[in-house]
């Protein structure tokens, strides 16, 4: 239990420093990132995603349509910095479309 200062803390600086001291991040950057994929994307090509991976700074993204999958590959770069943009940091360097 932390120790109680004379001081107001907002609950959002509790739950970080709760992530920072239980290393969660890594887990909640997994999430977050599906969820943006989804939002960015859109439901057309989200039909289409069967599975999202991030590894170290490594997107795998799973497709059911190679036609898709190479429409998406010209790209590559731009879904990149669009993801990258949305997460607010450079989380993704590289994007694997399989």
């Amino acid at each position: 239990m932390a120790k109680r200062h004379g001081e107001n803390i907002t609950i959002g600086d509790v739950l970080k420093d709760f992530v920072k001291t239980n290393k969660l991040n890594k887990g909640l950057d997994k999430v977050q990132v599906i969820e943006v994929w989804k939002s960015l994307m859109g439901p057309a090509i989200e039909k289409y995603t069967t599975n999202i991976k991030l590894e170290r700074e490594t997107l795998y993204v799973e497709l059911s349509s190679s036609v898709l999958r190479e429409e998406l590959r010209y790209g590559k770069q731009k879904i990149i910095d669009l993801l990258n943009e949305e997460l607010g940091r450079v989380l993704i360097k590289e994007l694997v479309l399989r």
